[in-house]
């Protein structure tokens, strides 16, 4: 992609207004040095030099949006807790839309803690439970969903396997955004009973991807992607299964299996120069191409934008954005 290409593309990227629709969650990080062993037991000792607090989940995905200078609003749900009070306050903070987040009694906030020693994870500790809303919770969430996408240019539905993108809440979407003629992106975890159609984008990564479409994963992917025949397999399903426009599955340091109906399946190189942290690196790629999309950008367009922005994220340590600056700079750097 030619520099000049990429600015006109994220001129518009402030007009834009993405809702994010998915699983909400707070991310802590405890940053600290390790120099000795436990007496207790085998485990380092970290000596805590600093702590953090972060959108995490689709969250964080909003949070990818805010900070490439698009408007973001979510849509989700939180425990009536003191850690979903602590994530609304950040996202306002922010400047992020949370007329669309539902508080719902007994379902605890999900927390990812994650305890790290220099730029190593030592531990992650979770706290989560996804039991199933009640009937009226979630004829309201529905509701909520399709008043914010009254007033979105385009949507992305981020699915981290905690109960709220279930079947309800993809039909709102769909038919609210259909109507209203957005983009759509889906950002699935193992979803493999969901009834999903008319997608914009699908971003699985390569064991989601085998997940959701039901086909064995090879033990060991072959070096090519494009010589992977059970990832061949696994993406013809899901093109038949979502029927979405463009389907990108994720590789990790082989960057991207781009598929288009009507079109051969292609790689896109990665663009990390440096990886030292994957956490949330398919957020970014989600939002990059959603909000360059709601922009006017093109299928392949979108994913070199979110193939450049995840390249930066994962060369930072924790769940991290990708700024304006760092985007541009990013693909001046590959142009060359």
């Amino acid at each position: 992609m030619k520099v000049q290409r990429a600015r006109e593309l994220m001129s518009g990227f402030g007009r834009q207004r993405i809702l994010v629709v998915g699983d909400l969650m707070l991310d802590r990080y405890i940053h600290g040095s390790v120099d000795r062993i436990s007496p207790e037991a085998p485990v380092p000792v970290v000596q805590v030099s600093r702590e953090r607090r972060v959108p995490g989940g689709a969250a964080n995905v909003a949070y990818n949006i805010a900070a490439l200078g698009g408007h973001a609003s979510l849509a989700g749900v939180i425990g009536n807790d003191a850690a979903g009070q602590e994530l609304l306050g950040i996202l306002k903070e922010s400047r992020i839309g949370t007329e669309g987040i539902r508080v719902v009694q007994g379902r605890p906030t999900t927390v990812k803690m994650r305890i790290l020693a220099e730029r190593q994870q030592v531990v992650r500790v979770d706290w989560d439970g996804a039991p199933e809303m009640a009937e009226g919770d979630m004829a309201a969430f529905c509701r909520q969903v399709r008043d914010e996408i009254a007033q979105c240019t385009g949507v992305v539905i981020e699915d981290y396997g905690k109960g709220v993108v279930c079947q309800p809440v993809m039909d709102a979407v769909l038919a609210a955004a259909r109507s209203r003629k957005v983009p759509v992106g889906l950002d699935p975890k193992d979803n493999e009973d969901l009834c999903i159609a008319g997608l914009t984008l699908a971003t699985p990564n390569y064991k989601e991807a085998h997940a959701c479409a039901g086909v064995p994963m090879r033990t060991a992917s072959s070096p090519d992607p494009l010589e992977d025949a059970s990832l061949q397999k696994a993406a013809e399903v899901l093109m038949r299964k979502w029927t979405p426009e463009q389907l990108i599955v994720t590789l990790g340091p082989k960057g991207m299996y781009v598929v288009r109906e009507g079109h051969s399946p292609h790689v896109i190189p990665t663009r990390a120069r440096e990886v030292f942290d994957v956490s949330g690196a398919g957020d970014t790629v989600i939002a990059t191409c959603v909000l360059a999309m709601a922009a006017g950008a093109g299928g392949d367009e979108a994913a070199v934008l979110g193939n450049n922005a995840a390249g930066v994220v994962v060369g930072k340590v924790g769940t991290a954005t990708c700024s304006p600056q760092e985007l541009l700079a990013s693909v001046e750097a590959n142009e060359r």
